[in-house]
């Protein structure tokens, strides 16, 4: 019995043993589920290290090849909305399984990504979702090692097994679509970075409706960002200063969009009486802007909890190599309007 004011001694194995009378080696097998162990003597140790109060030790069942029950997430940009929201559909899952998560944020920087990944390596994480379109080189794959590796919606060619991302292609061509439908034929693009595949695809998407709908591609209104607002910013005054004419603008993404809608009002054009704009990802400021943002909704949240549970299957040798693809859907607000004739 523990006596009020003294130091509390840690719970063992073995306390857990001699209280069950078994061996160590039978706790070891029914709390790890590893090996056979029989139901009745199963449900007295768990009753024994319940009454006991015993917490396993992580890191020693680390060091016997056990998993810890710790896994990790590797973002760029903590400060974008969408990253959160997908860290949230990642913690659900981990929350699900009692597991831990560890957040790290690689500014889209190789070697950062190289040094986390070797710091969760030493501390025996038992899976990595890896967020960014990273480029696939030798020292990372060498920081990876044999440790499972998800990525995540923004892949750039990482070798992985198990990925999981958003139609980007598919969302492209919808955005561009609906601004088509509109009546607008002169529409501009600001595109993500050009070297992410992520942006390859929106832009590809996008190219593809112009073409399907008649419109020859114009690449002097296509901008290329950096997914931020001062990049949705910059483009569009580009855009201004090449004084080529439109009436539309698809973003490649909502924050993107949120700079280009301040560059619109600082020149003096009015959204969407002037000009319609889309955007992409449908963070949930989208809906707070003024005017309210047409944008296509990734399942964000659900793109998380699909990476989690592909990881923590994948930790533990049950899941295949996969690679989900999931849909996107256009939500119309306030920000596109039918084209305005002799504008």
């Amino acid at each position: 019995m523990h006596v009020p004011g003294e130091p509390r001694v840690p719970v063992t194995i073995r306390d857990v043993a001699s209280d069950a009378g078994v061996s160590v080696a039978t706790v070891s097998r029914a709390l790890s589920g590893n090996g056979h162990v029989g139901p009745a003597t199963r449900d007295r140790i768990a009753e024994a290290a319940r009454r006991l109060g015993y917490q396993p030790n992580d890191l020693a069942r680390s060091l016997h090849g056990g998993a810890t029950g710790t896994i990790a997430v590797l973002v760029p940009d903590i400060t974008n909305p969408f990253f959160p929201e997908l860290v949230a559909g990642i913690q659900a899952v981990a929350n699900e399984q009692e597991n831990l998560l560890l957040l790290c944020q690689t500014g889209e920087d190789p070697t950062t990504a190289v040094r986390e990944l070797r710091h969760l390596r030493r501390k025996r994480v038992d899976g990595v979702v890896l967020v960014g379109g990273l480029p696939a080189t030798d020292d990372l794959g060498a920081a990876v090692g044999d440790l499972p590796v998800v990525t995540v919606d923004r892949d750039a060619g990482w070798p992985a097994s198990w990925s999981v991302r958003a139609d980007h292609r598919g969302g492209g061509r919808m955005a561009t679509e609906h601004l088509v439908e509109l009546g607008h034929e002169q529409i501009a693009h600001i595109a993500g970075p050009a070297a992410l595949t992520v942006a390859q695809e929106r832009l590809a998407g996008h190219r593809e409706a112009l073409q399907a709908s008649g419109i020859e591609p114009d690449e002097s209104l296509v901008v290329h960002g950096d997914f931020g607002e001062a990049g949705g910013y910059d483009a569009l005054r580009t855009l201004l200063r090449r004084r080529r004419e439109f009436t539309a603008v698809f973003c490649s993404n909502d924050l993107a969009a949120v700079g280009a809608l301040r560059a619109l009002d600082e020149a003096g054009f009015r959204v969407p009486d002037d000009v319609s704009l889309v955007g992409f990802d449908d963070i949930h400021l989208a809906r707070y802007l003024r005017p309210s943002l047409t944008t296509v909704r990734q399942p964000i949240h659900e793109l998380g909890r699909r990476a989690a549970t592909l990881l923590l299957e994948a930790a533990v040798g049950s899941r295949p190599e996969q690679h989900d693809v999931l849909d996107v859907e256009l939500v119309r607000r306030d920000s596109t309007r039918p084209v305005r004739r002799g504008r």
